[in-house]
C-alpha cells in the first residue's frame, strides 16, 4: 500500500521470457497485486512469470488469453481483473523492462492524492531523451504525440506512445473498456475516452529506458498509418460525444465549416494549378479567391483549437 491505499500493476506480455523475471524481480513493495498478462505468449513467459510467486509473496497473479489480443486488449484484461478486487490504483508497466520501476511511485502519487484520475509518464521531459531514445522512435512518438493532442483534447500531455501509466479505480468504473483499441494505439485511444467524461490528467517525467535486450514489435511505417487513421475516427467521436450530446460547444461548427473552406479551397486551388500547368493562364481573380478559402479555412480550425484548449484548460 502506498498513501494507505492499494496499488496494483499490470503488466501485459508477448513473448517476453528473457526480460519478464527482471520486471517481476525489480517490483517496488508497496505494490499490494501484479497481473501478468500473458497475451497467448508462444515462449515461456508465464512459466518464468511463475517462478517468482514466491518471491512476491502472494502478490502475483498470472492470466493468459487463449488467443493473441493486443497489447491494449492484455492492459484491458488486467483493468478489469483489477476493477473486481477494487484496487485503488492501478498502474501498467511493459513486460520488456522498458519502464524504469523507480518512477513506478512519481506515476501513481498524483492519482492516489485525488489530484488527477490519470497519471502517465513523459519521457521526453528528459535532457537526454534525443540521445536515448532511438531517432526514428522520438520522431514518429513526436508526430503522434502531435495528433493525440488534437484528437483527446488534453493539449498539455505529450509522449503520448509511453503506457507507463496509472488510473484511479473511479476511471475504470467509468469509461467503457470494451471499447479501447486493442493494439498499439491503446495509450491514444484512452486519453480520448478520459476526456470525454472530464478526467483530470496529469504528466510526470520518466527515465527512457533502452538497451535492455528488448527487441521493438513496432513497424513506424505501418503503425503511423494506422494510428493516424484511430486518432482521426477517435476525435470525431469525441466531438460528437463531448460537444454534440454531452453538451453543445460552438467549436464543433469551426471545425466543421473550417475543414469544409480549407478543402474547397484546397480542391480549387490543386484544380487551379493543374489547368496553370496543362492549359494556360488562369484569372487572377480564382486564385484569390482559392486563397481566401484556404486561409478562412485555416483560420476557423485555429480558433476550433482555441476554443478546445480553452474547454480542457480545467482538466490539467
Amino acid at each position: 500500500m502506498l498513501h494507505e491505499k492499494t496499488v496494483s500493476v499490470v503488466i501485459p506480455a508477448y513473448n517476453e521470457e528473457a526480460l519478464i523475471g527482471k520486471v517481476l524481480e525489480t517490483m517496488p513493495e508497496f505494490v499490494d497485486v501484479v497481473y501478468v498478462v500473458d497475451d497467448c505468449s508462444t515462449d515461456g513467459t508465464s512459466e518464468v512469470a511463475r517462478e517468482y510467486e514466491g518471491r512476491l509473496n502472494g502478490r502475483l497473479v498470472i492470466i493468459r488469453h487463449e488467443r493473441n489480443r493486443g497489447v491494449g486488449a492484455a492492459i484491458v484484461t488486467g483493468y478489469k481483473r483489477a476493477v473486481a478486487d477494487r484496487v485503488a490504483v492501478t498502474a501498467v508497466m511493459a513486460g520488456d523492462g522498458q519502464m524504469d520501476p523507480s518512477d513506478l511511485e512519481r506515476v501513481v502519487t498524483p492519482v492516489l492524492e485525488g489530484r488527477v484520475a490519470y497519471c502517465k509518464g513523459n519521457r521526453l521531459f528528459t535532457p537526454r531523451a534525443w540521445q536515448i531514445i532511438p531517432r526514428h522512435r522520438y520522431l514518429g512518438n513526436a508526430f503522434l504525440s502531435f495528433l493525440t493532442k488534437i484528437a483527446s483534447g488534453y493539449w498539455h500531455v505529450a509522449d503520448s506512445q509511453t503506457g507507463y501509466a496509472a488510473i484511479s479505480l473511479e476511471a475504470l468504473e467509468a469509461i467503457q473498456l470494451d471499447n479501447i483499441y486493442a493494439r498499439y494505439g491503446y495509450p491514444n485511444d484512452m486519453l480520448v475516452h478520459l476526456n470525454v467524461y472530464d478526467f483530470r490528467v496529469a504528466d510526470v517525467p520518466v527515465h527512457p529506458v533502452y538497451g535492455q535486450g528488448e527487441k521493438s514489435k513496432m513497424r513506424a511505417w505501418r503503425i503511423i498509418p494506422t494510428l493516424s487513421w484511430l486518432m482521426a475516427k477517435r476525435f470525431l467521436w469525441r466531438l460528437k460525444e463531448k460537444y454534440v450530446i454531452r453538451d453543445f460547444h460552438p467549436l464543433v461548427l469551426f471545425y466543421a465549416l473550417g475543414s469544409l473552406l480549407f478543402g474547397v479551397g484546397a480542391a480549387f486551388g490543386l484544380y487551379l494549378l493543374i489547368y496553370r500547368i496543362l492549359c494556360g493562364p488562369v484569372e487572377g481573380t480564382s486564385a484569390v479567391f482559392s486563397g481566401f478559402l484556404i486561409i478562412a479555412g485555416l483560420q476557423m480550425l485555429l480558433f476550433a483549437m482555441w476554443f478546445d484548449m480553452e474547454s480542457n484548460r480545467h482538466l490539467k
